[in-house]
């Protein structure tokens, strides 16, 4: 499982690294690190590092410190190297002097953006992870340059001008095609909108030694992944499984409820039953699906149940299904719907699925605020709710109830997604893993997981309609669990 750690935290465990270790050489394991990385950039974009442009943007502190470091090794290697000094009274003199040993230079005043406007490499050096609200002003036009050039942008350890511990950019700020990150994730390199800015990121292994339980985001990988998902055993049968509820459509979206059966089905569990107006449509596509006219208290047996999605203005069915034991996914118009205080009442497991305009209207905010600042959004609804919140978007983030611990930050998923119906998928196919006995937390970051993947696998680079991602995900299933030919 990939982590991502804050500020505070990473600082700390660089002291306490530090205190163990001669002077100056943590910050020589990153600069090695970081040079590496910008050597292969170079073998990319310029064919070798010999002869090539590098142009360091060294701010003062660390950051521009580790920037000089890795320009001196890269001049060593007969790269054309130098530096602009953004606060040369402040710049860090051991990396300055060492670059300079090295036959690499500080350029004159006023030559920084045509310098980096001719170079082959950009290094952004300029404010490291104690940066807030955006780049300064006299940075501005030297990341602005880079942005026009052809140069390739290195970022160290992240993009300047973007909020470390939240991923928010209040601003201007660098945009990199690879940022080198030391010892650790930070949230920012995984959260829109900074995420944006990162790149590609390189994480650089120099020693931290970091409290797994301090997290604060958590990205599964295929392995994690492949842990969680049901998988059934010699005596399992159908209620063993489990049976997810899909409570949802209506005269106007009939669509919204075959879609959300078509999640269920793929998602784990051994059942799917439907109640609401769309049973002949549901039926027609889906003959599997156990039909009822009855209203959910009387549907059958459930593990869980999905409420919402197409439902229009029916209030009464999304309050019977939070009445419920059982464990209750709700979505879209479920989320309009839903009384707070019966939500906050329950003492099953809730898992909420807004979209950024859903979670908008939820917190009496702008959607552009909860585009902005997903985390302390999905952090807000958690808590607000005391349910599991899945904030659905750019990157997809999932909060456990009450909004403590680690954010759950998916990294599957592709724009291609934006389409009528996906969500309506994702919200079956979590349902079903809630059915099938999964968290609500493990439900939805394992059922994004594989819906962003499944979105990926039917795309290719191309349009694809919701029905397309469904029937995608059993091939993204036995993809995370490394299944071939489909045995396993």
């Amino acid at each position: 499982m990939r982590t991502a750690y804050s500020v505070e935290t990473v600082r700390t465990a660089e002291r306490e690294l530090m205190a163990r270790l001669p002077d100056g050489a943590l910050m020589q394991r990153a600069a090695a690190g970081l040079a590496a990385a910008c050597a292969e950039v170079l073998g990319r974009v310029a064919g070798r590092v010999y002869g090539s442009r590098v142009v360091l943007l060294a701010g003062s502190g660390d950051n521009g410190g580790d920037a000089l470091y890795a320009g001196a090794r890269l001049a060593r290697r007969g790269a054309g190297v130098t530096a602009v000094l953004l606060t040369p009274e402040r710049a860090h003199a051991g990396g300055l002097a060492a670059l300079r040993r090295a036959g690499g230079r500080v350029a004159a005043d006023g030559a920084g953006e045509r310098l980096v406007e001719r170079a082959d490499l950009v290094v952004d050096g300029i404010v490291g992870i104690g940066g807030r609200g955006g780049l300064r002003a006299d940075a501005v036009p030297l990341a602005a340059a880079a942005g026009r050039s052809r140069a390739a942008v290195v970022a160290v350890d992240l993009p300047s001008g973007v909020d470390p511990d939240t991923g928010e950019v209040h601003g201007e700020a660098v945009r990199a095609d690879l940022t080198v990150t030391f010892g650790t994730h930070k949230p920012g390199l995984l959260v829109d909108p900074a995420r944006e800015y990162a790149g590609s990121v390189r994480l650089v292994d120099i020693g931290l030694l970091l409290p797994h339980d301090a997290a604060e985001l958590e990205a599964l990988q295929h392995a994690d992944v492949a842990r969680l998902l049901p998988v059934p055993g010699a005596e399992s049968d159908k209620y063993r499984r489990g049976v997810v509820g899909i409570a949802a459509g209506s005269a106007r979206y009939p669509g919204a409820a075959v879609l959300a059966v078509s999640g269920a089905l793929r998602g784990g569990a051994g059942a799917v039953r439907y109640v609401g107006p769309a049973g002949d449509a549901v039926i027609a596509r889906f003959p599997e699906t156990l039909v009822s006219d009855q209203g959910p208290k009387r549907a059958g047996r459930v593990q869980a149940w999905v409420v919402g999605p197409g439902a229009g203005d029916d209030a009464g069915t999304v309050a019977e299904v939070l009445d419920t034991e059982v464990p209750v996914l709700i979505d879209a118009d479920g989320l309009r719907l839903a009384d707070a205080g019966a939500v906050r009442g329950r003492t099953a497991p809730t898992l909420m699925t807004p979209h950024a305009g859903e979670a908008a209207a939820l917190l009496g905010v702008s959607r552009e605020e909860v585009e902005g600042a997903r985390l302390a959004s999905v952090r807000e609804l958690a808590a607000r709710y005391g349910a599991a919140v899945l904030l659905k978007g750019s990157t997809t983030v999932v909060a456990a109830a009450g909004g403590k611990g680690p954010v759950r930050v998916n990294a599957t998923g592709t724009s291609w997604l934006a389409t009528a119906g996906s969500g309506d998928v994702l919200s079956g196919l979590a349902g079903s893993l809630l059915a099938a006995g999964l968290s609500a937390v493990d439900a939805g970051s394992a059922g994004a997981y594989l819906h962003g993947l499944a979105g990926r696998l039917a795309s290719v680079g191309a349009p694809v309609g919701a029905h397309d991602v469904a029937e995608a995900v059993p091939v993204a299933w036995r993809d995370v669990r490394g299944v071939v030919g489909g045995r396993g």
